[in-house]
């Protein structure tokens, strides 16, 4: 059954009101709310639960907020009634497992914050009344809250209701529900699968990292790259191609390069020159322009001069790396930008007739990865191929997908891919920018979910240390890294040298590692871990309903 996205925008909405609210009085039994208190600026009046019940009956507001009705617009009486009706049937095993992963208790932190509670019980209170409130048979609502929360009265500070509403991120929301639609719970059983080994674990083989710059003078393009490589690789494992995200560096995912480095496999991290860290400084100081639409067609071009590079190190004499790289068998790993980087050198064509429409209009851009995707509409042409036949699988952990591919250019994906979502990535969120366009990739596929994770989980902690104190708002901020995100590298460690295995005599071995089974297995109570092929059924409707906007 699909959800309706109408109603649960207008419940986001009566979360968004909630958050702002103030709790009055020392009382922490367990009787509820009878009495809404609602300020508007220093006036403030007393509504009884009963009468809540009979304007949302009714559609009429209560003769008390005569005094606010008169002083804010129609729309936003619209939205109070609106929110007094609303109702979404979220069952109260979902509500209890959002609230209980990692982004949930943030999200319950957060909007305790805005409490006013002496006895600092504001989390507990809040997570007890969305609880509670959805085992109503009619489901969760602004009075089933109301009449669930542990204290006497509730007092609502009007304008930051309003307010909130007003920046809330329907789209997280969406996101949430997803995860929690493409696999079942999580529950005590135990998954009836043998491992062979623990994927996570570090080989056997000694890294070395090769530092090179190379200069394509065809294109005046500076490309340095660090290779890693062992005294293990053989020319029957993959090269594997790494590109960064926006504004980065080539060593984002250097814990990830000494993983599969370790293992035998030789990895090339290259940096693109048009978008990377050092480009970016340059623009802060008025140098360069921070992304230049050509950078679209660029870093798929970077990607196949480094396949050209590493041909001929191949064939060089004497040298290290002779014989020992496969460079026609080569598999593309992206982060990021570099996501959608993967996806198009693997394939998915670059369609922007769309993405010049809806850039062009005023629509608000709410995530970085939207803003990004945007700056193509300059390129002068609709389509672009940039397919190397070179690379013959391709993961994209975070990608951006959601403007740049169109309606159908994903479909054009012609080996199989990973696609790696978080549920509480503010910056490219999933829903829109994974899940959408995983639905468009023809198998063989999987989808890897990482509830609780954030855009930066991924990263390798030493280029995550400008994150430490920065705010949490509704679009950046609160990113769990480092030492928090220990679980979901090695997730990303164990499924990233599976896939890679599939292009190896080994492949059957590492196939348990890409199973929902497995990801299940290795969840945390933190970081409950999704891994599907397909889109579901019971979450399909929500993808398409996305699709059709």
């Amino acid at each position: 059954m699909g959800i309706n996205w109408k109603n649960l925008k207008t419940v986001a909405s009566f979360l968004g009101a909630i958050a702002v609210t103030q709790f009055c009085g020392t009382n922490t039994s367990v009787r509820a709310a009878d009495t809404v208190v609602v300020r508007f600026g220093l006036f403030a009046e007393s509504i009884s639960l009963a009468e809540l019940q009979k304007a949302a009956d009714t559609g009429e507001l209560p003769r008390g907020l005569e005094i606010y009705t008169g002083r804010i617009s129609e729309a936003q009486r619209n939205f109070l009634v609106g929110a007094l009706r609303a109702r979404v049937p979220l069952d109260v095993v979902t509500v209890s497992s959002l609230l209980n992963t990692q982004i949930g208790t943030t999200i319950l932190g957060n909007l305790s914050e805005a409490l006013v509670r002496k006895d600092q019980a504001g989390v507990q209170a809040l997570r007890a009344a969305f609880v509670l409130g959805a085992t109503k048979p009619q489901g969760l609502s602004i009075l089933n809250f109301i009449a669930a929360y542990p204290s006497q009265r509730l007092e609502i500070n009007l304008l930051k209701a309003f307010q909130v509403a007003g920046r809330l991120n329907t789209s997280f929301w969406r996101t949430q529900q997803f995860m929690l639609a493409i696999a079942p719970q999580l529950d005590s059983r135990t998954p009836q699968i043998s491992l062979p080994f623990d994927p996570s674990q570090t080989g056997t083989a000694q890294i070395e990292v090769l530092k090179l710059n190379w200069n394509d003078q065809k294109r005046d393009r500076n490309i340095p790259i660090d290779i890693y490589s062992s005294n293990a690789i053989t020319p029957e494992k993959p090269v594997i191609i790494f590109s960064h995200g926006f504004g980065s560096v080539n060593y984002e995912l250097r814990y990830l390069a000494n993983h599969l480095a370790s293992h035998g496999y030789v990895v090339a991290a290259l940096e693109h020159p048009g978008s990377n860290a050092t480009n970016s400084n340059l623009a802060i100081k008025g140098k360069t322009r921070l992304l230049q639409p050509q950078e679209f067609l660029e870093r798929p071009r970077d990607i196949s001069f480094v396949l050209d590079e590493l041909e001929k190190l191949n064939q060089t004499a004497n040298h290290p790396l002779q014989g020992k790289l496969a460079t026609n068998n080569a598999m593309v790993l992206g982060y990021s930008f570099g996501g959608g980087t993967a996806l198009t050198i693997a394939g998915g064509e670059l369609q922007l007739e769309r993405l010049k429409q809806r850039c062009q209009s005023n629509l608000a851009i709410l995530s970085l990865g939207e803003t990004i995707q945007c700056v193509a509409q300059e390129l002068p042409e609709n389509n672009y191929t940039l397919r190397d036949d070179r690379i013959k699988q391709a993961i994209a952990l975070s990608p951006t997908s959601s403007l740049m591919f169109g309606e159908t250019g994903l479909t054009q994906v012609q080996v199989p891919t990973l696609v790696l979502a978080s549920s509480a990535d503010k910056s490219t969120p999933a829903l829109t920018e994974q899940i959408v366009g995983f639905h468009q990739i023809p198998a063989p596929k999987w989808l890897a979910g990482v509830i609780g994770g954030t855009h930066l989980s991924v990263k390798d902690p030493s280029t995550t240390l400008d994150q430490v104190g920065k705010p949490n708002t509704p679009f950046s901020g609160g990113e769990i890294v480092d030492e928090q995100a220990v679980d979901v590298r090695q997730f990303v460690k164990s499924i990233t040298l599976a896939m890679a295995a599939q292009l190896t005599p080994e492949a059957d071995q590492y196939a348990v590692f890409l199973t929902s089974d497995y990801a299940q297995l290795v969840s945390t109570p933190t970081f409950p871990f999704r891994l599907v092929t397909e889109i579901p059924p019971s979450a399909i409707s929500m993808v398409k309903e996305l699709q059709s906007n």
